[in-house]
């Protein structure tokens, strides 16, 4: 099939835009937890035996399932939120972000998910400690520096 080429650039500004409003990646999200301010509490929303397979250390476990019954007591609504599942393939991040949204929430969506903070070498809490995992040559240069994006 041939792309339709026809979308204004107006039209790709405001789609690109909108979604740079509600999305952000594992790399800001690091820099901002490093920064020891960074202004959003970060919510996984995986069920319990993925968070202690592993997670981002400091964030809050919320199951996207528990998320309607429990987001109004344990999240502060004037404090922006950062939803994360699995990875790109799962949507569990999206649908939490949405029913934070829905629920008055102030939210966006780390893209990438567990699996790319994981793969690009961020460190990961379990119940042994914190630890950093191997870089994945892959998914982002083997020595530490941005990917200049």
């Amino acid at each position: 099939m041939i792309p339709d080429w026809s979308t204004p650039p107006e039209d790709a500004a405001a789609h690109f835009a909108r979604r740079l409003a509600l999305e952000t990646d594992v790399s800001d999200v690091y820099a901002a937890l490093d920064s020891g301010v960074p202004g959003f509490v970060l919510v996984d929303t995986r069920s319990g035996e993925a968070w202690a397979q592993g997670h981002v250390p400091g964030a809050v476990h919320l199951p996207g399932r528990e998320l309607p019954e429990r987001a109004a007591r344990e999240l502060d609504r004037s404090v922006p939120v950062v939803t994360y599942c699995w990875g790109p393939g799962c949507n569990g991040a999206t649908r939490a972000a949405l029913t934070l949204a829905l629920l008055g929430f102030r939210v966006r969506e780390m893209i990438g998910g567990f699996e790319y903070w994981a793969r690009e070498g961020m460190p990961v809490g379990t119940a042994e400690g914190v630890h950093r995992p191997a870089v994945d040559p892959l998914t982002a240069p083997a020595v530490p520096v941005s990917c200049g994006c």
